[in-house]
């Protein structure tokens, strides 16, 4: 386990990996919040 973090934290693709994983799940966050907060306002016509 050690030598498969130590590859994530210090090798160039093992950190745009990390970065990839944090940024998908950021936006998985970012979009529930944001379609349920669309989905409780009124209807607009």
């Amino acid at each position: 386990m050690d030598v498969v973090l130590d590859l994530l934290f210090t090798s160039g693709i093992g950190l745009l990996s990390l970065f990839t994983i944090v940024f998908i799940i950021g936006m998985g966050f970012f979009l529930s919040f944001w379609l349920k907060r669309k989905m409780n306002e009124p209807k607009q016509e």
